[in-house]
C-alpha cells in the first residue's frame, strides 16, 4: 500500500465530517424490531429455512427471517395463481380504492416504517422519508388514475361503422418482482402498486437484509383491503431464489445491477415473457457558466450524497464549466465537509451509513485506486469506523482520468468526481460518453438553454436545477433508463400498462369482410380499392 492509500483509508477519529448527536431517549433496534413484530410480518413469507439480517449502523444482528427454497417459490406461485382470478374480477375502482386507503394508512403510520428503513439501510431519517413520499404519491396517482389507464378504448375499425373495435387491458397473471436493498419501501411496494391495481397477483423477492420494510408494506396493504394471498413473499440468496422467481413469472419486474439485469432478461426472453429492468447508472450533473453557484452546490450535495450515494439516480460525475469551476468547488467542498453523519432513529443527521461491507469495499477501492493514480481528494476520502462500521465520508475527487475505475464504473456510494469543461458542447459530449443512461442534471439560470441541453442528454430523466427528485416525483411521467440502464419505465401510463396484455376485440356488423350483396371476387376487390381511396381522401386514420 502506498503512503497516499494509507492516508485515504485510515480511520478518522478526529476531524473530517462532524457527527450529529443522538437525542436523549432515542429508540434502538430492540425497541423497534420486537419478536411480536417479526412474527407478524414474517407470517406472510413462504419459507422453510432461516437466515439472519443485520443493522448497518452497528453491524449487529437485527433479526432472524425465514429462508425460501426452490420448492417454496413454487408454492408461492401456486398460491398467487389461485388468488389472482378473483382479484382481477373485481372492478378496477374497487382495486384502486385499496391503494387510496393504503395511502392514508401510510401517512398516518409513517414513523413505524421510517424506523425500519433506517435500521435496515442505515439511512438518515429525512432520506428514509423520501421513500414514504414517493410511495404515497404513487399510491395516490394509481388510485386515482388506474380506472382511466385501464378503461376499454374504442378504435376505428377496418370498415368504419361496420367494424366496432375495442381495446381491452388484461392482467398478465402473476408478476415476479425482485426488489433491491437500497430503497426497500419505494422499490418494493412502490413498484408493486401498479401491477396489483392492474389485476395481477405478485410474488416478490425482496433483499433479505431489508425484508422487514417490504413485509411491513405488505402488511399495511392487506390492512387496506388487499387479499393476503394476492401478494406472496419469498426470501433467500439471490442466485438461488431469483432465477426461480423469473422462471415462473408471467412478467418480471427487476431493479438491480446491469450484470444481473442482463441475466434476468435472457431468462425471461427464453420463456417469451416480458420484463422491465431498472439497472445501473453513472449519472452526470452539468453546471453551466451561468448557473446559480450557491444553489448548484447545495443541489450537488443532495444529488451525490443522499442515501450515502446508494441511489440509482444519484450523481457520480460533475461537469463544471472552467470559468466557474473554482468558485463552485469552494461552495461544494465547504458544504460537503459540513455534512453531519449519524446513526440515530431521529431527524438531524445529513448522511448515514453504507449498507454492507461489500459497498464499503467498493467505495474504498475506487477512492484508493484513484488517489494512487494521481487523483486529488477535495473532501472526505476516509472510512469512519468511529461513527459506525460501514460509514464513509462524503468524498469529492478531482483529477480523475479514464484508467481509474471510479471514472467509468458505478460506485454506488458517497463519491463524486469533478471534471472541468471549456464549453457546453464538451460537457454534453462527455456526459453522454457512457453506456449508461438513467438520470442527469443541468444547472443554468437560462431555462430555455437548460431545456435545449437536456434534450441532447441520453438519459431517461433529466432534471433542471435539481438533482433527481423532480423527475422521479412526477409520477404521471415515465421514469427509466436508456442503454445499459435498463428496459421499460415505471410511473405514468407506461408504468401500469406494462403489467397488462393488450387485447383487441373486433365486432363485425351487418356485412362480412368478404364478397357480399351479389359481388363476385373481382367486383369486391374493386369496391374495396375505391373505398380505401375514399377513406384517405376523407382523412380517416
Amino acid at each position: 500500500m502506498t503512503d497516499s492509500q494509507a492516508t485515504v483509508s485510515s480511520d478518522a477519529t478526529t476531524g473530517g465530517n462532524p457527527v450529529a448527536p443522538a437525542p436523549a431517549g432515542a429508540r434502538t433496534a430492540a425497541d423497534v424490531v420486537t419478536p411480536a413484530l417479526v412474527a407478524r410480518l414474517t407470517a406472510g413469507v413462504v419459507g422453510s429455512g432461516s437466515t439472519v439480517s443485520h443493522a448497518p449502523f452497528t453491524g449487529e444482528r437485527l433479526t432472524e427471517l425465514p429462508e425460501s427454497t426452490p420448492e417454496d417459490v413454487a408454492t408461492a406461485f401456486e398460491r398467487a395463481r389461485a388468488a389472482q382470478p378473483a382479484w382481477a374480477a373485481l372492478p378496477v375502482r374497487r382495486r384502486a380504492a385499496v391503494l387510496l386507503r393504503f395511502h392514508d394508512l401510510l401517512l398516518a403510520r409513517h414513523s413505524e416504517v421510517l424506523d425500519l428503513v433506517q435500521l435496515e439501510t442505515g439511512k438518515t431519517r429525512l432520506q428514509a422519508h423520501e421513500e414514504v413520499l414517493a410511495v404515497a404519491v404513487a399510491a395516490r396517482h394509481y388510485g386515482r388514475k388506474a380506472p382511466a389507464y385501464l378503461r376499454p378504448r374504442g378504435h376505428t375499425g377496418a370498415v368504419p361503422v361496420l367494424t366496432k373495435v375495442t381495446e381491452l387491458r388484461q392482467p398478465r397473471g402473476v408478476v415476479g418482482q425482485i426488489a433491491p436493498w437500497n430503497y426497500p419501501l419505494e422499490l418494493s411496494v412502490g413498484d408493486a402498486l401498479p401491477g396489483l391495481v392492474a389485476g395481477n397477483a405478485l410474488v416478490m423477492k425482496p433483499d433479505t437484509e431489508t425484508a422487514l420494510t417490504a413485509l411491513w408494506a405488505r402488511d399495511l396493504l392487506i390492512e387496506a383491503g388487499l387479499p393476503a394471498e394476492v401478494w406472496q413473499v419469498v426470501l433467500g440468496d439471490g442466485p438461488v431464489v431469483g432465477p426461480e422467481v423469473v422462471d415462473r413469472a408471467d412478467y418480471v419486474s427487476f431493479t438491480g445491477s446491469t450484470a444481473t439485469g442482463r441475466e434476468v432478461a435472457r431468462r425471461a426472453a427464453g420463456r417469451l415473457v416480458g420484463c422491465s429492468l431498472e439497472l445501473g447508472g453513472k449519472n452526470a450533473m452539468l453546471v453551466l457558466e451561468d448557473a446559480d453557484l450557491d444553489k448548484a452546490a447545495e443541489g450537488a450535495v443532495r444529488a451525490a450524497f443522499s442515501s450515502a450515494g446508494q441511489l440509482c439516480i444519484s450523481v457520480e460525475r460533475l461537469y463544471v464549466h472552467q470559468a466557474v469551476a473554482d468558485a463552485f468547488l469552494d461552495r461544494f467542498v465547504a458544504r460537503t465537509k459540513a455534512l453531519r453523519l449519524g446513526t440515530s432513529l431521529a431527524y438531524g443527521a445529513e448522511m448515514g451509513s453504507l449498507v454492507s461491507q461489500r459497498q464499503l469495499d467498493t467505495v474504498r477501492r475506487h477512492v484508493e485506486e484513484a488517489v494512487a493514480k494521481g487523483a486529488t481528494v477535495l473532501a472526505g476520502g476516509r472510512a469512519r469506523p468511529d461513527v459506525g462500521p460501514l460509514f464513509h465520508e462524503p468524498t469529492i475527487l478531482d483529477g480523475v482520468e479514464a484508467p481509474m475505475a471510479v471514472c467509468a464504473e458505478e460506485t454506488f456510494g458517497p463519491v463524486v468526481s469533478v471534471y472541468r469543461c471549456t464549453s457546453e458542447e464538451e460537457a454534453i459530449e462527455r456526459a453522454n460518453a457512457t453506456p449508461y443512461g438513467l438520470n442527469s442534471s443541468v444547472w443554468s439560470r437560462n431555462g430555455r438553454r437548460a431545456h435545449r441541453v437536456a434534450a441532447r442528454l441520453r438519459t431517461g430523466t433529466v432534471n433542471i436545477n435539481e438533482g433527481y427528485a423532480p423527475a422521479y416525483g412526477s409520477v404521471q411521467s415515465p421514469m427509466g433508463g436508456m442503454g445499459d440502464s435498463g428496459l421499460g419505465r415505471r410511473h405514468g401510463s407506461e408504468g401500469i400498462l406494462k403489467f397488462t396484455e393488450a387485447q383487441t376485440v373486433a365486432h363485425q356488423r351487418l356485412l362480412p369482410m368478404a364478397p357480399s350483396l351479389g359481388m363476385d371476387d373481382a367486383a369486391y376487390a374493386a369496391f374495396m380499392n375505391r373505398s380505401l381511396k375514399a377513406l384517405k381522401a376523407l382523412r380517416f386514420r
